[in-house]
């Protein structure tokens, strides 16, 4: 993959992968490309572009996590998850982060993502109340960059510096990055944590994932990526938060879901069995209802067990309060059930 590659697909190579009908009418369309990799990699689906890079956003937190924890970082349990995490900011995410930072002899001012409000209500009154105001353990990375800063304390580097592409533990994430998604990064940026971010292909995405899931049953495979794997299952809340798509699947389906900012989302299934997603306009409320879809036609999952799931993770299309209309798979997508 060449390294001069400074742009996502287009809309020419793109597919409808969902639309939005309100009262009869189609009022938005959804396009973008979609990968579905069977359990030993073979591309199963193939939905417009799965070549070209796309940032993977919050896609990679496992195998920054992972890189954190090669790098010597002794995560447990939950604060495994959390490094994983785009969490809402409850009370307990936050407390689990601040269990990481005690750990590594550090303080919240050390982090250098943003501060910011909750997307847990509770919290973020309990914030008002205390007139603590915005805190950047409330940050929906914050779980990651605890375990950047821990990873600094252990190997004696940089705690100012984590975030500079040329930090050794920037230099180890990439090449965990590279290892799992079976290609060169095409192209590096900025996160919105401040973090650098990799551009990679879809399938490459997938790739990871499918590697990443299939790990606890493969004595072979690498047990931080076991640990990972077992850990993002085992504490579904940490990962987003109650009642939000990622936790719901995990916890009713027994699936690896993670989404990324701009449309992105990719799903694993305990066999090796993913799927990726790049909506294009950014926009990631039709991710779940396609990435499931995706994975029951290619019957990696029942479905049955997926309607029950889409009820929950796909939001009505309300008019006064009440159904006027619904989400429902586009063209491409919806082909694949015929």
């Amino acid at each position: 993959m060449p390294r001069n590659s400074h742009a996502t697909f287009t809309v020419d190579s793109a597919v409808e992968l969902a639309v939005i009908e309100r009262s009869g009418f189609i009022e938005s369309r959804h396009i973008g490309s979609a990968v579905v990799l069977s359990a030993d990699g073979q591309v199963v689906t193939e939905l417009g572009d799965i070549r070209t890079p796309i940032y993977a956003r919050s896609t990679l937190k496992p195998f920054q996590a992972m890189a954190s924890m090669q790098a010597g970082v002794p995560l447990r349990g939950a604060q495994v998850a959390l490094a994983c995490a785009s969490h809402v900011g409850s009370l307990e995410h936050m407390d689990v982060v601040e269990t990481m930072l005690k750990a590594a002899g550090v303080t919240e001012d050390d982090l250098r993502c943003p501060a910011d409000w909750p997307y847990d209500e509770a919290a973020r009154n309990w914030l008002l109340r205390s007139e603590k105001g915005k805190s950047r353990l409330a940050f929906n990375c914050s779980g990651k960059h605890a375990a950047f800063l821990w990873a600094c304390t252990e190997n004696g580097w940089d705690k100012s510096t984590y975030l500079d592409p040329t930090h050794p533990l920037q230099e180890q994430i990439r090449a965990v990055i590279e290892e799992y998604t079976e290609e060169e990064i095409a192209h590096m940026g900025i996160d919105g944590c401040g973090a650098p971010v990799a551009a990679v292909s879809l399938t490459g995405l997938a790739r990871a994932y499918s590697t990443l899931a299939k790990a606890p049953g493969n004595k072979n495979s690498n047990a931080r990526a076991a640990t990972i794997a077992t850990s993002m299952l085992d504490y579904p809340w940490a990962i987003q938060g109650t009642g939000q798509p990622n936790t719901i699947v995990m916890d009713e389906l027994g699936v690896i879901a993670k989404i990324g900012a701009e449309g992105v989302l990719v799903m694993a299934t305990d066999q090796g069995v993913s799927v990726a997603v790049k909506v294009l306009d950014g926009n990631i409320r039709a991710t779940s209802l396609v990435g499931l879809t995706l994975l029951a036609a290619a019957e990696a999952i029942e479905v049955p067990a997926v309607a029950r799931v889409l009820e929950k993770v796909v939001d009505p299309v309300l008019g006064g309060g009440v159904p006027v209309g619904r989400m429902r798979l586009g063209s491409a997508v919806a082909a694949l059930l015929d």
